[in-house]
């Protein structure tokens, strides 16, 4: 269990650090979302895959016993080598140093095989000790993270049910109270919305009701089940965070395409929202910390589809882990041949996955040996004897290496290099070998790396060293060629992909004369040889780099492909640096830059899809044209079927619209058979993507929704306008409104819950428009009681509205009573806000003396910007009147002019 959290845990470590590294800018929120589910699920799936033995980079576990007594092996069965290991043989009165042939219990010939070790006394070391405990803490944390989870989701459907809810369509409303912010889960949407105007509160709603649509509650509770496993893992609460941004990008890029909301509206919105109270992890909610970085994506440029390479490049990345990390599949019969009769001097380990280390301790230096000789090469595996600690490494040696090979019986022979010597004791049966090694290092070659100043070499490099033949030659030939004072791992990576001198004046002779360390092994690794460059060369890149000859290996890039991609004559989208440029910006004979060859391979575009794509009709495509349309899915065949339904020459930008929501001519067709013909290519669009399908507009067209245009379709489908949403407002006396209305009423929120409300608090007959604008405003049966405090009782609708829309509140208006103005109008207290006089502007004018002064005279003097400080100003001038309207005109006639 250990080795597969662990195995997990490096998964998701690498997933993240690739989706930040490449991904996290990008604007493809909805691609974004399906790779971190998707890295998610394979990093927990994966570790479980067995790799075919010619991929893996380990061979497969063999199973093994060792002990002290004679040991018995069974020949192999069903082309599975399989051990049978006899715990308590039989003994005989021969002395107990000798080995003594035993029967297996079922008829099979056997080996017996000596094998004598020194004994000890039994005993628990401490590593295991402490493993045991590691283990026991993290099943604790599993469950106290679990239990948490678990108490969370308890939370949410308690406050769900409990607390009041207005069901609007398939949302569920929840009223909260105090200073949270809001959220939503499931189909829940937890808001309080005495705290916002009616634009922010609508706009939250918005914003929810698009987490929920799509779903957004899922990926939240995957990451956090992800979390209960991986609690211990610093990079896995990143990465929770991580599908929790991108769930916001993605949210806050569907409000933005809808028209009625406008950016900046919307984002002041998101800074009110915003609060340090927030909600349960397992909700979508709003979050300080993440605020700056949703409005910079907001105003984000558009991702280009060129960089959808990126996103390739996942693949090979988790195949390379893949063969690195997991288990091989089992040896075949003939691969081990008669290996199966001596394994059983290895000892059982725990199957771990092998991690290849440059720093081999003291007891992983000896242990068990098994070879293969193949002409004059000898394949050797070395396997680790210690209980604690399994590892396991492959390497090929030269026949002539070995000092001697014992043959029919067991003999000690060497193989020495300058980093050490291995003493082998054993003997090999035919071509196959086997037996114990020890290495012993000559510390004189690590002082000479030193020396020639390689860093970073400690004790226990001496085996790495040796594994991969790194002698002083090997350096001497570096440091001649300009490669000094590398460091360990670039002279180990350098040794083991065998990056030569001939490989080094290859890359010199070709014009790349100042490749890094890195980049020869980046080469090697990728196997650029010369006839690949000289390929690309004439293939007309006579100039490309080595990123982009690295970017071409990857891709798989090769001359006929080019050759395709050329012979196709296809416009490229934009120029590019295409490695053909000689400093100056005079256009090339080719047609093609290099990024975009990159690119549309990656999309696996090839010179056939490009020549069918012109054959349909688009001889003059451009390369961003085709790997969008490639991207989505737009075939010869799509473009075909769409002719057949009579939709010819439609520009590549709409092919790829249409595709990407997926329009068929199968939809065309059935949208056809209810009366919408010929529906141009990006209505088609429209109506796709938010949902509107045949049986959609039958339900309409039973209810009475008969000749709605498609704009009309798209709206009544984009806000959840449905026949059963319309029903529910026939038995409160609203029947037949009209589509439009009933997309405004589903917009806005106006529900029949809602209009009952009103009904039960005496606002009755309420006209549709009204009903919307009372609903737009946030206006609700406790918004019109609140007046009756201060003396206004049954308000009437418009009036409410207008109270509303000013900002003219119960406090306002009392404000005023305090003062001694009472019996005011409701028109006069709109005029009154609307010029923004209050309370107090009137007693500044008291307080230098001027006690009686009337409503229509503090409005004058407000319009015309005469104040306290204004006539104090004008009296110390020597301009004095007990008349107030002396110094409105004074002001009119002379403005600020102290003359």
């Amino acid at each position: 269990m250990i080795p597969y959290i662990l195995h997990v845990a490096l998964l998701i470590t690498v997933c993240l650090l690739f989706y930040k590294l490449l991904l996290q800018k990008e604007t493809f929120y909805r691609l974004n979302r399906i790779i971190l589910v998707f890295c998610l699920a394979l990093s927990f799936v994966l570790p479980l895959i067995h790799i075919p033995q010619q991929w893996a980079l380990q061979t497969p576990a063999k199973p093994t016993e060792v002990q002290d007594q004679p040991i018995v092996v069974s020949p192999p069965v069903a082309d599975v080598p399989q051990i049978n290991t006899i715990t308590n043989p039989v003994k005989t009165k021969q002395a107990p140093e000798k080995a003594v042939p035993v029967t297996p219990a079922k008829p099979a010939p056997a080996v017996t095989i000596q094998h004598t070790v020194q004994s000890s006394t039994p005993s628990t070391p401490i590593i295991q000790t402490v493993f045991k405990w590691l283990f026991y803490l993290y099943w604790i944390g599993v469950a106290a993270f679990g239990l948490n989870l678990l108490l969370q989701v308890v939370v949410l459907l308690f406050q769900a049910y409990t607390k009041p809810a207005i069901r609007d369509g398939k949302f569920r409303i929840v009223e909260l109270t105090g200073d949270k912010a809001p959220c939503s889960f499931g189909n829940n949407i937890f808001i309080n919305p005495e705290k916002y105007d009616w634009e922010t509160y609508s706009q939250i709603l918005l914003h929810e009701k698009v987490h929920i649509e799509q779903r957004h509650s899922f990926d939240i509770l995957f990451a956090e089940l992800m979390l209960v496993l991986q609690w211990f893992n610093p990079f896995a609460w990143l990465y929770r965070t991580e599908v929790e941004n991108n769930l916001e990008f993605l949210t806050d890029d569907a409000v933005l395409e809808h028209e009625e909301v406008e950016r900046s509206s919307y984002q002041m919105s998101l800074l009110k929202v915003s609060a340090p109270h927030l909600s349960l992890g397992i909700t979508t909610n709003y979050n300080q910390s993440l605020l700056k970085r949703r409005i910079i994506m907001m105003n984000a440029k558009r991702s280009n589809i060129h960089i959808m390479w990126k996103y390739f490049f996942l693949v090979p990345l988790l195949g390379i882990l893949a063969c690195a990390l997991n288990s091989p599949a089992a040896y075949s019969e003939s691969a081990v041949n008669s290996m199966a009769n001596i394994k059983a001097l290895v000892k059982v380990h725990p199957v771990v996955k092998p991690n290849f280390n440059f720093n081999f301790k003291d007891d992983q230096t000896e242990g068990s040996w098994f070879a293969n000789i193949k002409n004059d090469k000898v394949r050797m595996e070395f396997k680790s004897d210690d209980d604690d600690h399994n590892w396991s490494s492959n390497s090929d040696f030269k026949l002539s290496e070995f000092s001697s090979i014992p043959r029919d019986k067991k003999a000690d022979f060497t193989i020495k290099r300058e980093a050490g010597t291995i003493l082998f004791n054993g003997k090999f049966d035919g071509n196959d070998g086997y037996g114990h090694y020890k290495f012993t290092a000559d510390h004189q070659f690590n002082t000479f790396l030193g020396e020639h100043g390689i860093t970073g070499v400690e004790d226990g490099d001496d085996f790495a060293f040796f594994m991969f033949n790194v002698n002083k030659n090997y350096v001497a030939m570096l440091e001649s060629n300009g490669y000094k004072g590398l460091s360990k791992g670039d002279l180990v990576s350098m040794g083991a992909l065998k990056v030569d001198e001939p490989y080094i004046r290859f890359w010199r002779e070709s014009g790349y004369t100042h490749l890094t360390a890195n980049e020869l092994v980046s080469g090697k690794a990728l196997g650029i040889t010369a006839e690949y460059v000289n390929e690309i060369r004439k293939a007309g890149y006579t100039h490309v780099t080595f990123d982009q000859l690295q970017s071409f290996k990857a891709t798989g890039v090769t001359a006929k492909y080019i050759a395709g991609l050329h012979g196709a004559n296809v416009k490229p989208g934009k120029k590019h640096d295409n490695g053909n440029n000689n400093g100056d910006d005079k256009e090339d004979n080719n047609p093609m830059p290099a990024e975009d060859v990159v690119s549309v391979k990656a999309m696996n575009v090839a010179s056939n899809y490009i020549n069918a794509i012109q054959k349909e009709g688009y001889p003059d495509i451009t390369l961003n044209e085709l790997t969008s349309m490639k991207a989505v899915g737009v075939t010869p065949e799509y473009i075909g079927e769409l002719k057949l339904a009579g939709y010819t020459h439609i520009p590549a930008h709409e092919l790829v619209s249409l595709k990407s929501v997926g329009v068929t001519p199968e939809y065309i067709k059935s949208m056809a058979a209810i009366g919408y013909k010929n529906i141009p290519a990006n209505e088609l669009t429209s109506m796709r993507s938010v949902g509107v399908t045949p049986e959609y507009v039958a339900s309409l067209k039973n209810s009475g929704y008969t000749n709605i245009p498609v704009s009309g379709l798209v709206s009544l489908k984009s806000v959840g306008a449905t026949p059963e949403f319309a029903k529910g407002f026939v038995a409160l006396g609203y029947k037949n409104i009209p589509a439009h209305q009933l997309v405004s009423m589903k917009a806005v929120g106006v529900t029949p819950e809602y209009v009952q409300s009103l009904k039960a608090a005496g606002y009755d007959n309420i006209s549709v428009n009204d009903l919307v604008s009372l609903r737009s405003q946030g206006i609700n049966p406790d918004f019109a009681k609140g007046y009756e405090s201060v003396g206004y009782k049954s308000i009437p609708v418009r009036e409410l509205i207008t109270l509303k829309a000013l900002g003219i509140s119960p406090d306002y208006i009392k404000s005023f009573q305090d003062a001694g103005y009472k019996d005011i109008s409701i028109n006069e207290y709109s005029g009154l806000k609307a010029m923004g006089v209050t309370p107090d502007f009137i007693e500044g004018f008291k307080k230098i003396g001027y006690t009686d002064i009337s409503l229509r005279e503090a409005t004058s003097l407000k319009a015309t910007g005469v104040t306290p400080d204004y006539v104090n100003k004008m009296r110390e001038k020597g301009f004095k009147s007990q008349d107030l309207n002396k110094y409105i005109q004074l002001k009119n006639n002379f403005g600020d002019n102290d003359k």
